[in-house]
């Protein structure tokens, strides 16, 4: 049976379906039901005899592809073999791979995948004579990051650097040679990389006019999906590939442009129409998600921004309440808050799946993680690891545990092959030596009680410098860990990891919150016990989902809470100093905004600093929505915290056990 499209779709999408030929660029606002409209316009093609093989339908991940091509064979009644969907990668490769030779390569391609990648760095690095425990250079994740972005930003690898690891600056030649000889050492043995597969695929396009006459000419429409995504390779190939039909349907959100670290470039979607010869724009408006209250705060929110298409979602839903602000005096106190909704909701039956906490950086839910621990909550932690297996925590708190016992090889081993010139082997000849001493004190007394070799020295030196600081400052737990921050961590870290700093801040989070406990073996036991208690019988269990923001794009709750609204951590201080920094950060915010269908919730705290001595100020992106689009509640507002929470016997024996009592203060 045919498709009764004008039934089927409401009248913004009807539009793209039926009149989508030539350049068009579909400003799909969330919740507008862009999926749908994609799909129907791929069936509608299909109805007037478009043949499968002439459409491409390009998307960024294969979850999306799938769905996509499950919903065109559920409209259509049949599969339509031959269409070309999927992925950029999984295109680039197909076409890659076809035209292998005339690309150089003898055979068939073979593709690296990530591990792969590293390894073959790392081989480069030591035939080029650089030792990979030298810190000389940073490590192979880091320069393998700062290469993949300088490939699809279109930027030479010194202004990556300075962009994505500027501490390594002073480097860029030696960085420039290794990914050369990376090249080198690929093209000669058959290999690319993910990075490689786009960037051929554009090669192809623009080198060879004979195949970019085929393709383009096969192609009689081109689809793109999440096109505010696309980087700099990605947006010229599109252009190449519907450059001789010219039926291009683009279809994103300039509102949601959030990956600016991954080299997505806002200018694609922004400058479509300068582009694209003759281009026009059509608009998906009608929101089927969040209720009308918040979407006059998202409306709101998102007008701020200067380098934007203007436009306004309309809800399709009925009337609900406000947007709640909540300020409470501190983090912890925003947890108990916040918990105690999630335990009385709890109590009336509701789904917790159902409630999401989304925040801007990772270390921002610590305190909360607490909470829900220490309450028996359990959580879904989505864009990251849950706090305490998370291996830069692990890493800081090896040394607490190495400095409390000499007899604790896995503290020991972890922390020894993180230094300089220390490998496994190195790393085991020491512990053989260090667990035949008593205390750390010998160590400290006498640093030459344990016998390394010169490779070994400068590490060595940094761990009983390190160890002999902690002996200085072991009254507080605080104060520890940020001696290992400060000390031997931080060189470690900066030199192997692209996010180093978000890892630090995450330290100083966990040095923040321990700086009232002093029992140091105490608090190493509570962790493991909070581990123990936090990974039993969690499995299949409803569970409150805590999230980055970046991770919760594309995603919808009843419940929507976004916490630690506070100025300089949201938008967070770093992008004041990059251009267009705080646009992207408040479409960020439009974007966790956007996550809510009914309820709605925005917390800050208005005391920061280590001691909760500083008077911090609420999110400028806060103080910009209009007070007549929000309900305001003080610190014991009846929306939040008039719920009580009654633990449990096993929670409470667990609370009498939780080191997080001791600083129930806060």
């Amino acid at each position: 049976m045919p498709i009764n499209f004008a039934k089927e779709l409401n009248e913004e999408q009807y539009k793209v379906v039926a009149e989508g030929d030539g350049a068009c660029l579909v400003l799909a606002g969330a919740g507008s039901g862009k999926t749908r409209a994609i799909t129907f316009r791929v069936a509608y093609l299909l109805e007037k005899g478009i043949p499968p093989e002439n459409i491409l339908l390009l998307t960024f991940t294969n979850k999306a592809a799938n769905e996509m091509l499950a919903r065109v064979k559920s409209l259509i009644g049949f599969e339509p073999k031959g269409l070309w969907s999927g992925t950029f990668h999984h295109i680039g490769y197909r076409l890659v791979n076809t035209y292998a030779q005339l690309l150089g390569f003898e055979h068939r391609i073979t593709i690296l995948d990530s591990e792969d990648s590293r390894s073959l760095l790392t081989q480069v690095l030591k035939d080029e004579g650089f030792d990979p425990k030298s810190r000389k250079l940073p490590s192979v994740n880091v320069i393998a990051d700062v290469y993949s972005y300088s490939r699809n930003a279109m930027i030479p690898i010194e202004e990556a650097i300075d962009i994505k690891h500027p501490s390594s600056f002073g480097i860029a030649p030696d960085l420039a040679h290794i990914v050369a000889v990376y090249e080198k050492r690929k093209r000669e043995s058959g290999f690319v990389d993910f990075d490689d597969l786009l960037c051929l695929w554009l090669m192809l396009l623009t080198d060879h006019p004979e195949v970019h006459a085929k393709l383009s000419g096969q192609f009689n429409y081109v689809l793109v999906d999440e096109y505010q995504d696309t980087n700099r390779v990605q947006a010229r190939i599109i252009q190449k590939m519907a450059a001789v039909h010219g039926n291009i349907l683009a279809v994103g959100d300039d509102a949601q442009s959030i990956y600016s670290f991954r080299a997505a470039d806002i200018a694609n979607i922004l400058e479509f129409d300068q582009r694209f010869e003759n281009a026009r724009v059509f608009h998906l408006l009608t929101n089927y998600r969040s209720s009308p209250e918040i979407l006059a705060v998202a409306n709101h929110v998102i007008k701020q921004n200067e380098h934007q298409f203007k436009k306004e979602l309309l809800s399709s839903m009925a009337t609900l309440e406000k947007p709640i602000v909540i300020q409470s005096d501190t983090a912890a106190l925003e947890a108990e808050k916040i918990a105690d909704f999630i335990a009385r909701q709890r109590r009336f039956g509701y789904k917790l799946s159902e409630i999401a906490i989304l925040f801007r950086s990772t270390f921002h839910s610590q305190q909360l993680e607490f909470e829900l621990t220490r309450r028996s909550i359990p959580y879904d932690y989505r864009g990251g690891t849950q706090f305490f297996a998370r291996a830069h925590v692990k890493d800081v708190l090896s040394f607490l545990r190495a400095y409390a016992s000499t007899k604790d090889s896995i503290a020991w081993h972890r922390l020894l092959v993180q230094q300089e010139g220390i490998g496994l082997e190195s790393a085991r000849k020491i512990y053989d030596q260090i667990r035949r001493l008593d205390s750390i004190q010998q160590i400290n007394h006498d640093s030459t009680v344990v016998q390394v070799d010169k490779r070994c020295s400068a590490g060595w030196g940094m761990v009983t410098r390190t160890m002999f600081e902690l002996g200085m400052k072991h009254g507080s737990v605080g104060e520890m860990i940020r001696v290992v921050k400060d000390c031997a961590y931080r060189f470690y870290v900066e030199s192997e990891f692209k996010n180093y700093k978000e890892r630090l801040d995450d330290v100083e989070q966990l040095a923040t919150y321990t700086d009232r406990l002093t029992d140091v073996k105490a608090f190493l036991a509570e962790t493991a016990l909070q581990d123990q208690f936090k990974n039993k019988g969690q499995d299949g269990i409803d569970k409150v989902v805590l999230s980055t923001i970046h991770q919760a794009k594309g995603l919808e709750w009843d419940t929507v809470f976004v916490i630690n609204l506070t100025g300089g951590a949201f938008p967070n201080e770093r992008a004041a100093l990059e251009e267009g920094g705080i646009e992207e950060e408040r479409r960020l915010f439009y974007v966790a905004v956007t996550r809510a269908r009914k309820t709605l919730y925005l917390s800050y705290t208005a005391l920061g600093g280590r001691q909760n001595e500083l008077i911090v100020s609420p999110s400028p992106f806060l103080e910009e929505i209009d007070d007549i689009l929000l309900t305001r509640e003080n610190k014991t507002g009846p929306h939040v915290a008039e719920a009580t929470y009654e633990p449990d016997e096993q929670e409470t024996d667990w609370r009498k056990k939780s080191f997080l009592s001791s600083i129930d203060a806060f």
